[in-house]
């Protein structure tokens, strides 16, 4: 690894050292011979089409995949190996289960075996973290053109001259997901299994071909060493300033508009998802995008079209099989459609991506109970507070059963790739927004003038007024009045946005329907942060809803 202080612990992954040409995967018990190193995007193309029966060209350019039986991530399945370095640092819970380390073996074993009946395989060799300080070194071993294709475009790709340099990776990912796990090996819960040894700094992925497993592997590894050196990892997206090079972050769950939002022709793209925040500024720790496709148009986000060319991967779409068109619409195979493209297909991108510190903390949520103001200001209790909640909500028909809003708490808006307990993350963010004297808001991409059903989702052009008014310092200097149930400052003017809006109240004809709902979602605000009281201070408790 590059000099850093993120990776502690020496790991023995000898494999032959990296050059351009051959190498063997030997070290790691593969004897594979034909290995596809770094392949370019056409090379894997022209792979994909021949050998893979699931994979296409779109009209765009782009390479269709399907993924098969799995279309998104399996949480439920994902392990940690519970070892005596690390144990008393990982929040075990529903998001880390621990395994022992003979079941990692034995599921490793399992992967190899496989890999090893394959007549050719290939390899990535790439970086995490555009700051050369903290950057990892990721080997991805895989079976799919369409999965190296992916980690190409995710991952920062070397020069050829850092290719022929590269050495020892810090990371291993071993991706067998076209084989399942033994659901009689101790641990498992169903043929799928996510395994991480942080000892090892090895990932093994069996039972799933979803390509986002090996995005949030990387993730879940920086998830853990860079807190550790005091380095804040964050699930947001980034962009700056363009005389300033100031950063603002934006995080939110699935669907929250992280991404949408953050390819604005008005500044500076650093990244749609991945963040580590150091003493030097902010960085992206990778190299492409991961946009939502559904309902995806040119008129609504026009950067994220275009990226979707020759080069990037449309995953689970659908498509017409004779003029090779896709429908960005029909999700009947699934709503988590997917395009993955290199960072430099926005035209905005700063390359490298890396910025100052930032000026502005913006936690997006899509509140479907339609309660939540546009925009708030929150004091830095009330930061730390909605930032452990990592509040969004599904709206009624997303999954089965789902008949009404239901409130989603994720903490950290990232709760799936956490390691520390929340309050590492929170305390680290606390403490660098205030050393940085960096705003904090909260901004609701949801409903207005009524619940999911009755009211109306909030406009794309509302919410980038909004995103503007806050960047430019506008909103800062607006006047407010305090929400009465989430104690937060509420501005009551904002350039381009009718006054009536900002205050939800205002916008639903029943104001004893919308006092009942707003009552409802502070009690769900309240039973959900009795898990981190504990580890809470009387100043962030008081923050909350009352």
């Amino acid at each position: 690894m590059s000099a850093t202080p993120i990776m502690l612990q020496e790991v023995n992954h000898q494999a032959e050292p990296a050059t351009d040409g051959p190498i063997t995967l030997e070290a790691y018990g593969i004897t594979v011979r034909d290995i596809r190193r770094n392949y370019s995007p056409a090379a894997l193309y022209v792979e994909a089409i021949r050998d893979d029966a699931k994979c296409d060209i779109a009209d765009s350019g782009a390479l269709i995949a399907m993924s098969g039986e799995k279309t998104g991530r399996s949480p439920t399945d994902k392990r940690v190996v519970q070892h005596p370095a690390s144990t008393d640092n990982v929040w075990w819970s529903n998001v880390n289960v621990p395994i022992d380390e003979e079941t990692f073996e034995v599921n490793r074993e399992r992967a190899v075996d496989y890999l090893n009946t394959r007549s050719k395989l290939y390899v990535v060799d790439a970086f995490a973290g555009w700051d050369p300080s903290y950057r990892l070194k990721v080997r991805v071993i895989c079976t799919r053109p369409y999965h190296a294709l992916f980690m190409h475009n995710m991952l920062i790709r070397p020069t050829a001259e850092e290719l022929r340099s590269f050495g020892n990776p810090d990371v291993v990912i071993y991706n067998a997901g076209s084989f399942p796990a033994n659901r009689r090996t101790k641990g498992m819960t169903s043929k799928t299994s996510v395994d991480l040894s942080l000892e090892r700094k090895e990932f093994v992925i069996l039972g799933t071909e979803y390509a986002g497993e090996m995005k949030k592997g990387v993730f879940t590894m920086m998830n853990y060493f860079g807190p550790e050196q005091g380095i804040l990892s964050m699930h947001c997206s980034a962009t700056a300033d363009k005389a300033t090079g100031r950063s603002s972050l934006l995080f939110g769950l699935s669907g929250t508009g992280k991404t949408t939002l953050s390819a604005d022709p008005h500044r500076l793209l650093i990244g749609d998802d991945e963040h580590c925040w150091t003493d030097q500024g902010i960085f992206n720790i990778e190299g492409g995008c991961y946009a939502k496709a559904i309902d995806l148009t040119p008129e609504n986000e026009p950067e994220i079209f275009q990226a979707i060319r020759f080069g990037s991967v449309l995953e689970n779409v659908v498509y017409d099989r004779q003029s090779h068109h896709v429908d960005f619409h029909d999700t009947s195979i699934t709503q988590n459609t997917r395009g993955a493209y290199p960072i430099e297909f926005i035209r905005n991108a700063k390359i490298p991506c890396v910025a100052g510190h930032p000026t502005d903390v913006i936690f997006l949520t899509c509140d479907a109970f339609g309660v939540l103001p546009p925009v708030s200001k929150l004091t830095p209790a009330q930061a730390r507070y909605h930032y452990i909640s990592g509040y969004t909500a599904k709206v009624a028909g997303t999954e089965m059963g789902v008949t009404e809003p239901q409130a989603t708490f994720s903490p950290c808006f990232g709760g799936p790739f956490l390691v520390w307990r929340p309050a590492k993350y929170a305390e680290l963010l606390a403490a660098k927004m205030q050393q940085h004297r960096a705003n904090a808001w909260l901004v609701n991409t949801g409903w207005s003038g009524g619940a999911y059903g009755v009211g109306a989702r909030m406009k794309l052009k509302i919410t980038r007024a909004i995103i503007e008014a806050i960047h430019n310092g506008q909103l800062a200097q607006s006047p407010t009045v305090k929400d009465p149930v989430f104690g937060f400052e509420v501005p009551t003017a904002c350039e381009g946005i009718p006054a009536e809006l900002l205050i939800p109240r205002q916008t639903w004809s029943d104001k004893a329907s919308y006092d009942a709902t707003a009552k409802k979602l502070a009690t769900l605000f309240q039973k959900n942060f009795e898990k981190y009281a504990d580890g809470a201070s009387s100043e962030v408790l008081a923050a909350g809803p009352v």
